[in-house]
């Protein structure tokens, strides 16, 4: 049977990315040592590391004046290490759900942080809007997908503040004018790679104006410095974060597969919203085209533990919600396949004809 991968991360990778990476487990670049050996300064690895980041850079449009590097420690890593760069007095953050409350959490070691608006009296069901930014801020910080609560900023604020970004989530699922941000960061195990790297590109301009120390490893400067090598990278991460960007640009770019993630998302919506059992939990405007959430409804309530065992039972892998909201989650980044969002629809219309 068929397995339909819905895990919301560590998540669903390409077979072009799995295929290649196992062949390079065994044999590098024909150099007859397995990427899991192989030195992270030899040509042919520093030869990976080189185009990974020209291809973030040609699929997101990076202009001058930015650098990409990888790093380790995760996108919590980078709840702490944008306020040691950017954070002198104050910041501005949104509050729209747990990863951007515990940026917020870390943010607060560093200087006086301003939530500018928050969600959270809602259980985070939608993103909040019509709030204002000082003009002191030192940078903006939000989270564009939310994975917990199924919400998504599908688009580049307008903000005379310094603009930093989480897309974790999802990044290289639309396009984004980067020239509006000093940092963009990602984790890799949502649409990307596999988990131990993380993504951050950094305008140069934006670095250099806190007046504390920075330790040497949590200076952005150190690592654009170094090309992403001033300590030992993730080699097998990078690795095949490289091969999904070799797809994605085969396939058409970012744009392409805004498409592709939009028509997904639209019939797993349309299933949501037609079926009995069924009701979303996001605020429709506020959709998240990356993590559909939704419920039982109310008078369904005492089925979820069936669903779950009956869409289980049928291949779907990975549909329970996060622990802290119970229900459902289908997570359907860039890798899911539209067959698979069917394969889930078809599962949700034989489960309300049993019922």
């Amino acid at each position: 049977m068929k397995k339909h991968n819905f895990y919301a991360g560590p998540s669903i990778l390409s077979e072009y990315t799995i295929k290649n990476t196992a062949a390079a487990v065994n044999d590098f670049a024909g150099t007859g040592l397995s990427l899991l050996e192989v030195s992270h300064r030899s040509k042919e690895f520093v030869a990976v590391s080189d185009e990974a980041r020209a291809l973030v850079k040609e699929l997101l449009d990076v202009p001058a004046g930015y650098e990409v590097v990888f790093l380790g420690g995760g996108a919590s890593m980078q709840f702490c290490m944008v306020p040691f760069n950017l954070l002198n007095k104050k910041a501005s953050y949104l509050d729209s759900g747990t990863w951007a409350s515990n940026a917020i959490k870390e943010a607060k070691f560093f200087g006086e942080v301003e939530v500018v608006a928050s969600s959270k009296e809602a259980n985070y069901s939608y993103i909040p809007k019509g709030y204002s930014i000082a003009d002191d801020t030192d940078y903006f910080h939000f989270t564009s997908n939310n994975t917990i609560f199924g919400t998504e900023m599908r688009y580049d604020p307008d903000v005379k503040a310094r603009l930093v970004a989480d897309m974790s989530s999802d990044i290289f699922s639309r396009p984004v004018d980067v020239s509006k941000y000093d940092v963009i960061y990602a984790g890799a195990q949502k649409n990307l790679g596999p988990a131990g790297v993380t993504l951050v590109i950094v305008r140069e301009d934006a670095l250099g104006h806190v007046e504390r120390p920075i330790p040497t490893i949590l200076n952005f400067k150190t690592h654009i410095a170094k090309e992403s090598m001033f300590n030992t990278p993730p080699v097998m991460p990078i690795y095949a974060s490289l091969q999904t960007l070799k797809l994605y640009k085969e396939l058409g770019g970012v744009k392409v597969l805004e498409k592709k993630n939009i028509d997904k998302a639209a019939i797993l919506y349309d299933e949501i919203d037609r079926n009995k059992l069924f009701r979303g939990t996001a605020a429709v405007e506020d959709r998240s085209i990356m993590n559909v959430c939704f419920v039982m409804n109310e008078e369904y309530k005492e089925l979820e533990a069936e669903f779950n065992a009956f869409a289980s039972a049928a291949g779907m892998v990975g549909i329970k919600g996060h622990r802290s909201v119970g229900g459902f989650r289908a997570s359907i980044y860039n890798a899911m396949d539209k067959s698979s969002v069917e394969a889930l629809i078809q599962v949700m219309k034989d489960f309300e004809k049993k019922h």
